[in-house]
Parts: structure tokens; sequence; C-alpha cells
């Protein structure tokens, strides 16, 4: 009870040293007299400091138990804050200095120079040939990390993670020819995904795949065309893309 009554001398005092700050001196200096006469005379034991009537209206801070612990619990906040803020700002620096260090993407497209004119037709293609051939694409749009190799048309993993690869295969033959091609993603050697197209309806098609998979460092990726397949016409249709979804940290 006696901090409701202390709280409550406080709070009346605000406000009434609010008031006689605004400039209502006179119509409030008879009452004033009076609050402090009896705040003066108040002789019940208080359970914050010594009181001080003029507190309130000359320094308006710090004159009663509640003011003083509200205080302390803004300084305690205030550090809490500023702690919490830095633990932020550090971990934001790490995390770019850790994807920093982890770009790797690229995208290549086939050289139009690359297929050759095949005997008793109009068409140039790449292929067919007697055996499984790595696709060359050798027009590098974006490598960076450096781990796509366009002389041999194979991409190297540099660090451990989860990778997305995609590509697109594209044939367009004459209009008695034949759409005949079959490309597949390797991984290690394994065949991970394909597309192929095999009729005489169309004289042009393309299709696209997107795979996601794991890679070690060191893992190798490259496209194949398979043997007696052929790709024709418009061979910077044909495009092979990759990117680090993220990568394995210990």
């Amino acid at each position: 009870i006696t901090i409701i009554i202390c709280l409550f001398v406080c709070l009346l005092m605000l406000l009434l040293g609010s008031l006689f700050l605004c400039g209502r001196v006179e119509a409030l200096s008879s009452a004033m007299d009076v609050l402090k006469q009896d705040a003066l005379k108040w002789g019940v034991p208080l359970t914050c400091s010594k009181w001080d009537c003029d507190c309130p209206f000359n320094r308006q801070r710090g004159c009663c138990c509640a003011a003083n612990e509200m205080h302390q619990v803004e300084e305690e906040s205030f550090k809490r804050i500023k702690y919490l803020w830095e633990k932020v700002m550090s971990l934001n620096s790490r995390v770019n200095a850790l994807s920093g260090g982890f770009k790797v993407s690229f995208k290549a497209t086939m050289n139009q120079n690359i297929a050759i004119e095949i005997p008793g037709s109009t068409e140039r293609c790449f292929g067919p040939f007697n055996t499984n051939v790595p696709i060359p694409y050798s027009n590098v749009a974006l490598n960076s990390g450096n781990g796509y190799n366009p002389s041999l048309g194979v991409f190297t993993a540099p660090c451990p993670g989860v990778y997305m690869f995609s590509f697109t295969a594209f044939s367009s033959v004459g209009v008695d020819g034949r759409l005949y091609h079959k490309v597949q993603l390797m991984k290690n050697g394994k065949m991970g995904v394909s597309v192929w197209e095999n009729n005489r309806e169309d004289i042009e098609d393309s299709a696209t795949q997107v795979v996601v998979m794991e890679m070690q460092r060191g893992d190798q990726v490259y496209m194949e065309l398979v043997s007696g397949r052929k790709l024709c016409t418009f061979m910077e249709y044909n495009i092979f893309t990759g990117h680090i979804v993220y990568p394995y940290t210990e």
C-alpha cells in the first residue's frame, strides 16, 4: 500500500509539475504549495530512498523506486539488444564468408561449327557415332569457380554439396528427315537422366531435364550423345548448365 501511495504521489506531483512548467503558475501555485507541504508531512516510512519533493519539478527522473527500477530495466535491455546485434552481425559476416567461397555455376552451349554435313543429305549434324560420345559444349557464357572444362565438356565439383544441373537437347531435320537422338547426363561414368526422340512426324523438337544430386569433391558430370544418334541444325540451342545449391561443411 505504501508503494502505491508513493507512486500515486509521484505521478500526481509530475502531472501538476508539468502543468506548472507550462505557465499556469498563478492558478496552481496555492495547490502546489499545499501538496508539497502535505508530502513533507508524510510520516509513513517509504520503501524507497528519502523523498525529495523538489525532484519532480526539477529533474523529473529517478525520484522514486519505480523510476529507478525502470531505468535499471532500460539499461539491461539496452545491453542485451547491443549484445544480440553484435551476434547477428558476426553471424552475417560468417555466412557471407562461407557462401562467398562457394560460388559455383556454369552455362555453356554447343558451337555451330561442330556440326558437319552428312553424306547424301543437306543436314549438318553432330553424330552419328559408333560409340557414346561426350558432348563438347564449348561456348561458355558463365563459369564461376572454374569448375567447367569447355574443352572436354566436363564439370568437376570443387567442393562437396548439393548441385543442380539442367540441359536442353534440340535437333532439327529436313522435311523427309528423321529425328533420332538420345542425350543423357552422366555422373562419374554412370547415367543419371536422359531425353530422347525417334520419329518422322516432327522436323524439329527439344526437351529439357533438371536434376538435383549430391556431389563429392572431384565428382564429374558431363553430357553424352548415345551411339547411332545425332543432333542436327542450330547447335547453339543445346544448353548445359549447373550450379551449387548449398555446400556441405563440417
